[in-house]
């Protein structure tokens, strides 16, 4: 379980392997120390197990599954990667409950300056969509959003300066893709608002 409150914005050191299986490893100095072989990460969103350090770099092995639902497998060396470690009893949750299960992957629309921010449009697929309302939340490449604004085939975000220095959103531009998950409670309504209906 994790929160979408990025913990660190790691830099890809290499990604090995194809459509069917790869490797994928991540330079993070703020991190590494306090993690183990068999903990969980969020990578941009999505839920990986570190099967790997290597100094201040860890390692994940990526599944077909994982490479086929969502845009993990499109991280390139270099790139900036949104981390977030499992949360633990105790600690404070600061955005929303967030599974690391991708539901979909969107895309980039637009980016327009609002403030000293930006309003973000991102395209989001109709299975995810129906579960998004206005001031709802959104994990959007791992980071907990409000939702500003709906349209029929689309979200509006609104980011802070903060959100854009230390997560890859802040280098987002149009087209990108990016990793999707619903909240997970509006998920559990509609199962059993459906069962009721059902009987």
């Amino acid at each position: 379980m994790f929160t979408g409150i990025v913990r660190e914005l790691g830099s890809v050191v290499s990604f090995e392997g194809g459509e069917e299986q790869a490797r994928l490893v991540i330079a993070a100095p703020g991190l590494a120390g306090e993690l183990e072989i068999g903990d969980s990460v969020a990578v941009d969103g999505c839920c990986l197990t570190v099967v790997g350090r290597q100094g201040e770099a860890l390692a994940f092995d990526l599944s077909a599954e994982t490479l086929s639902r969502s845009a993990v497998g499109s991280l390139g060396v270099g790139q900036g990667a949104n981390l977030e470690p499992a949360i633990r009893v105790g600690e404070p949750l600061g955005g929303h409950y967030v599974q690391g299960h991708v539901d979909a992957v969107g895309r980039v629309r637009s980016i327009e300056p609002e403030g000293d921010g930006v309003r973000m449009w991102l395209e989001v697929p109709l299975d995810v969509l129906r579960y998004c309302v206005e001031k709802g939340s959104l994990t959007v490449a791992g980071v907990s959003l409000t939702i500003a604004e709906l349209a029929d085939d689309a979200v509006a975000v609104a980011l802070i300066p903060h959100t854009l220095e230390v997560t890859t959103l802040g280098k987002a531009k149009p087209g990108d893709a990016v990793n999707l998950e619903a909240d997970v409670i509006a998920k559990y309504v509609e199962r059993l608002i459906a069962g009721r209906l059902e009987r």
